[in-house]
């Protein structure tokens, strides 16, 4: 059985693809047969994978990643391809057909043997494998009914996926605007066969963050943590990307959302005193994890280290424990900021009623990101604003949600709670008498230089409940404990 797999790390088997094809061919005769002009002969999906980019205008390119709809539905590695998707309408029956690129024979000087279009086809269990600069045959041979490309705006990007170009497209009838919904709303429902990839990268990740915050101790610069956490997901998991660049804020720049920019690249060295805010998830297979741990930088909370840290692993606890099946995700998120607030007020930093805190936006100065988001093959998933799925909130505090659907059996999401103490939001809402009643001041302003805690878990939504794919520490206790067994050596 034809399989990807990375030195000893998990063998992702072809079937896992060849099974969404099948999946997304029925979703896309299911969604699309009742308004088709015709009742037989082929519709083509046709899509292009990703191309090798070059880092600006030099011969060195970018590790390369397929693109995600591409990965979805071929599973392959290599750049520069093209695969159509051949559906009868009128039996459903199903063809896979890979295009690769023709390479000259000199290549093999810098690329090694070129593989032949027989050795591709039991690679990736496809029915049939051309080359590129075959394609317009194989269309003239198919003479489809309708093409169909895909074109769409994610809703976390804002940015456009452009339809592909092929030589003799003017020549049929083609459609980008109808498969990205469906394509999309295919991926939001995990196969079994995704939900064991899935496992696997995120306890390669959880081992990884284990082994760091063992590591990390004052003194440390926060890119050793990031190191050390890509060493061990490419050395021992076989994850040669992560899934977004890692976050390792330490001291202040723990309440930085997206720290470890460019411009800020986990450079700091860590502090006695410090917490460490460490967001970090490998990537396998094109498979995302996406998990943040909190921990002191010298292994034992303060009193108010504990006391927001706590604050947070309360309203996480409440999500876990309470989404399921057919649970609103605003609602979730309602329900962590509740959970945030009662703490916070109990602790004494914050006075009245919590609903009318909840209502007025309090949660938001404290909270300024969603829940979380959907993941699978990018970090945070396609499929949140879909046509026929609720539009995004427009009150401030919910504006930030990722997605706003009724969870289902099968979603795979992040629950990722958050408490920080962001300079300008701070003064914001002391500045805004609606928001600035519930505060206590002189606490809230002693919290200034804090930084901030998120406890980030990638969960799979069943039936009855969440399963978490994330395995590391949560409490205080067991983080402390964890931290006792120091780990000296980044290699």
């Amino acid at each position: 059985m034809a399989a990807f797999q990375m030195g000893s790390g998990y063998a992702v088997p072809m079937t896992l693809f060849r099974n969404n094809r099948d999946r997304a061919g029925k979703a896309i005769l299911k969604e699309l047969l009742p308004g088709l002009k015709f009742n037989d002969g082929n519709l083509l999906v046709l899509l292009e994978g990703g191309k090798d980019q070059s880092l600006y205008n030099t011969d060195v390119d970018y590790v390369f990643r397929q693109e995600s709809y591409f990965q979805y539905l071929f599973g392959v590695k290599e750049p520069g391809c093209y695969g159509i998707l051949t559906i009868d309408v009128k039996t459903g029956a199903q063809k896979s057909v890979l295009f690769v690129p023709r390479f000259p024979d000199e290549y093999g000087t810098w690329m090694g043997e070129l593989l032949g279009l027989q050795e591709f086809k039991a690679m990736y269990e496809v029915d049939e494998v051309f080359y590129v600069d075959e394609m317009s045959v194989y269309l003239e041979g198919a003479s489809p009914k309708l093409i169909l490309t895909l074109s769409g705006t994610n809703s976390d990007s804002g940015l456009t996926l452009q339809p592909p170009d092929f030589a003799g497209k003017e020549k049929y009838v083609t459609d980008c605007n109808l498969l990205y919904p469906i394509l999309s709303e295919c991926r939001v429902i995990k196969s079994p066969e995704e939900i064991e990839v899935l496992r696997y990268v995120a306890k390669v990740s959880s081992d990884a963050h284990i082994k760091v915050m063992r590591f990390m101790r004052p003194g440390r610069m926060e890119f050793e943590g990031e190191s050390l956490f890509l060493h061990h997901a490419y050395s021992v998991g076989g994850c040669r990307h992560a899934s977004y660049t890692c976050i390792c804020g330490s001291g202040t720049n723990s309440s930085i959302l997206h720290y470890g920019h460019a411009g800020a690249p986990n450079s700091k060295p860590v502090q006695d005193g410090d917490l460490c805010l460490f967001d970090m998830g490998a990537n396998y297979c094109g498979y995302a994890a996406d998990i943040t741990c909190t921990f002191p930088a010298n292994g034992k909370f303060t009193d108010d280290q504990k006391f927001i840290y706590n604050a947070v692993l309360d309203a996480r606890n409440a999500v876990t424990e309470s989404a399921r099946d057919g649970v609103s995700w605003v609602d979730m998120h309602k329900l962590a900021g509740r959970v945030l607030l009662q703490r916070l007020k109990e602790g004494g930093m914050l006075k009245g009623d919590v609903e009318e805190m909840l209502e007025a936006g309090v949660s938001g100065v404290f909270q300024p990101h969603g829940l979380g988001h959907l993941i699978g093959l990018d970090v945070h998933d396609v499929g949140g604003y879909l046509p026929k799925e609720p539009k995004r909130p427009s009150e401030p505090w919910l504006s930030k949600l990722r997605f706003a659907r009724i969870l289902k059996a099968g979603m795979y999401v992040t629950i990722e709670p958050g408490c920080y103490f962001i300079n300008w939001l701070m003064d914001r809402a002391l500045a805004d008498p609606n928001i600035a009643k519930f505060i206590n001041a002189e606490m809230f302003n002693r919290f200034r230089n804090f930084g901030g805690v998120r406890i980030e878990d990638d969960v799979l939504i069943t039936k009855t409940g969440v399963e978490n794919f994330a395995i590391v520490p949560r409490t205080v206790e067991d983080i402390e404990a964890t931290m006792t067994c120091k780990y000296d050596s980044p290699v």
